[in-house]
């Protein structure tokens, strides 16, 4: 017998969230794992069917879980496909660095150190979408923030909007965003005569 219900609490980091069944009742795990193949990760407030089966503790669990189509105002968000405005920003920026480098303004070193560290960060997030879809251990926000502030926040945005992972928190994407904005303010403080200095110190050191 098919249930239906709301996903009223969703936590997308760690693959679960509960289902609240219509006409009340108590709140129904929900596991990642649930969903039938070639169904979109949940944003939360959607609506799905669902089997009710007991695990091996007697806990009561969804199985089999489908969306209701055309019900759910953020999934019709989450559906959407890819936008063109990301792979913009990175392209406008890796030409800045291209430009500023031609021009003696940059270290060539620099350029290669944010082009490394951008497909570093993309790798990370794509194999934590991995982790997240088959249940396994996840990486750490922190660990993905660490590298978008170091300068692999290309490589995020182009994560973010091509795998559509780590969109639907809020504050996820306010720290993000603010790392991008720390991220720019560093380097446009190394494109200044002292940081320039600095940066030509630090690679003769090394």
């Amino acid at each position: 017998m098919r249930l239906q219900g709301r996903i009223t609490s969703w936590k997308d980091d760690q693959g679960y969230g509960f289902i609240t069944p219509n006409g009340g009742g108590e709140p129904v795990f929900l596991h990642i794992k649930a969903f039938t193949r070639r169904q979109p990760r949940p944003v939360g407030e959607e609506i799905v069917t669902y089997e009710l089966q007991q695990d091996k503790r007697g806990r009561w669990r969804a199985e089999s879980v489908e969306f209701v189509r055309g019900t759910g105002r953020k999934r019709v968000v989450a559906e959407r496909g890819p936008s063109r405005w990301p792979l913009a920003l990175v392209g406008l920026f890796f030409a800045f660095l291209g430009a500023s480098t031609l021009t003696g303004k940059m270290h060539p070193l620099l350029f290669a150190f944010y082009a490394g560290i951008s497909i570093s960060t993309f790798i990370a997030y794509l194999l934590d979408k991995s982790a997240a879809r088959n249940g396994n251990w996840r990486t750490q926000e922190r660990t993905l923030h660490l590298l978008a502030l170091v300068g692999g926040w290309p490589g995020a945005l182009l994560a973010q909007n091509r795998l559509r992972h780590k969109t639907a928190k809020d504050s996820f994407l306010m720290i993000f965003w603010t790392t991008v904005l720390l991220n720019c303010g560093a380097l446009g403080w190394l494109l200044t005569p002292a940081g320039g200095h600095a940066l030509r110190t630090a690679f003769s050191a090394a």
